[in-house]
């Protein structure tokens, strides 16, 4: 069965850290890329950065630039987002979903989704 697990979601107080975690089975990182995305209440499902299966990463939002970076680990089939500096505007629920080999910012070329990590900024 394909899928993907997101985990690391949280509470945490402005200017804070968190790393979330996309763990993918039933298929190998090695031939796809990782979108991560967040959805915040009542607004669209948005693309934030993305990583191919070369390991190359393109940031497509700019409010995050400079602040979240993602990262793979092909040992353990497993893709990262580090998150500092956090502001309240960062809370949504995040999602992580597969797109084969390359990036893509447009959210209709992914794949299937997890359950989605929720993280809240708030002091």
């Amino acid at each position: 069965q394909l899928q993907v697990v997101e985990s690391g979601g949280g509470l945490v107080q402005p200017g804070g850290s968190l790393r979330l975690s996309c763990a993918a089975s039933g298929f190998s990182l090695d031939n796809y890329a990782i979108g991560w995305f967040r959805q915040a209440p009542g607004k669209e499902r948005e693309v934030i950065s993305c990583i191919s299966a070369t390991g190359i990463s393109t940031d497509f939002m700019d409010s995050v630039k400079g602040r979240f970076f993602i990262s793979r680990d092909s040992a353990k089939n497993t893709v990262y987002l580090q998150m500092n500096s956090l502001k309240p505007e960062d809370t949504a629920v995040y999602y992580c979903s597969p797109k084969y080999y390359y990036c893509s910012s447009d959210i209709r070329h992914y794949g299937f989704w997890g359950q989605g990590t929720q993280v809240t900024v708030s002091s």
